[in-house]
């Protein structure tokens, strides 16, 4: 029998068989909540406050930021419910914005780090014009469009979830709501929901990294042409905290693909974890690389932190 899609729920799954354990799960998980909460707030205010930071570099990072909110705010609500209250019920509706929600960010993020890779192209290899290049208009161009791509490209897939039947289980595997999870308990021919996010993935997030690794083949021929070391020492290390969260991103895509893809036969636990993994370390470790590695975060941090007589 066909579940009426405008009244029924789905159930969302904590750890299955580890019901008991939740509690004392939710613990790690809150810790790296807030630290995520803090981490990329802290990033957000310092650039907005601080006027050494209004550049493009920090203005992407900027972006980067609230991108990694974004995706913490979205599924710390459901994720904590489900682990705390058992409270496992979400409608079709919710379930379906979260899904857009996640995914349409997953691919911001991509065009972001995309967006930062241009950033320090044009900063090595045209310092002279980088200013007159990323004006403050064109920065926010860049950043709506890598926003209207990421939003207009996962529309589609969402928007079919809505005319769905859903006719078996009503249990979904996560304590988030995934395309790939919902689809999985439709009962119609979900042919272009399957093969759609595969183009999308092919099209965007694979298409980013390989422009990503073309801008640093040229980025490396430029500084290796600079004749003193320090320049090309200093060029390079301009890049270190791009590429840490580049290594960050694209690890936990492939990780995550793989346990999909050749996983079959692992616990459901280690899917489960994975999945998490992919959603919370790069939240939380971006801003970490970005206070180490760069200098003027450093700075602005010891500013913000400081006592006032200390200031003074």
């Amino acid at each position: 029998m066909w579940l009426n899609t405008t009244t029924s729920s789905f159930l969302l799954t904590g750890f299955p068989g580890m019901e008991k354990a939740h509690h004392w799960i939710s613990i790690p998980l809150l810790v790296v909540y807030i630290s995520i909460l803090l981490g990329n707030g802290t990033l957000l205010f310092l650039i907005r406050d601080d006027h050494n930071l209004h550049e493009p570099m920090y203005y992407f990072l900027a972006m980067l930021a609230a991108t990694d909110l974004g995706v913490t705010l979205t599924t710390m609500p459901t994720v904590l419910g489900v682990l705390w209250l058992n409270h496992r019920k979400i409608g079709h509706g919710a379930c379906f914005s979260q899904a857009y929600l996640i995914h349409t960010l997953s691919i911001v993020e991509s065009g972001v780090l995309l967006a930062m890779a241009y950033d320090r192209f044009i900063a090595i290899r045209n310092p002279l014009r980088y200013t007159s290049i990323l004006t403050n208009t064109r920065v926010m161009k860049i950043g709506v469009g890598v926003l209207t791509r990421a939003s207009l490209s996962i529309m589609p897939i969402i928007i079919r979830l809505h005319w769905f039947p859903y006719c078996q289980s009503h249990v979904l595997s996560h304590a988030f709501c995934l395309h790939q999870d919902v689809i999985k308990l439709a009962c119609a021919d979900i042919t272009f929901n399957r093969l759609y996010p595969v183009v999308v993935v092919f099209a965007m997030v694979l298409l980013d990294f390989f422009i990503i690794c073309f801008s640093y083949i040229f980025i490396l021929k430029t500084v290796t042409g600079i004749a003193s070391g320090e320049e090309r020492a200093k060029a390079l290390n301009t890049c270190v905290s791009h590429i840490c969260c580049i290594l960050v991103f694209y690890v936990t895509v492939v990780g995550l693909t793989f346990i999909h893809r050749f996983g079959k036969h692992a616990p459901h636990v280690v899917h489960i974890t994975m999945s998490y993994v992919y959603f919370l370390f790069p939240p939380f470790m971006n801003p970490v690389i970005y206070s180490i590695k760069t200098k003027q975060i450093q700075r602005g941090i010891i500013r913000l932190f400081s006592l006032p007589h200390m200031r003074a």
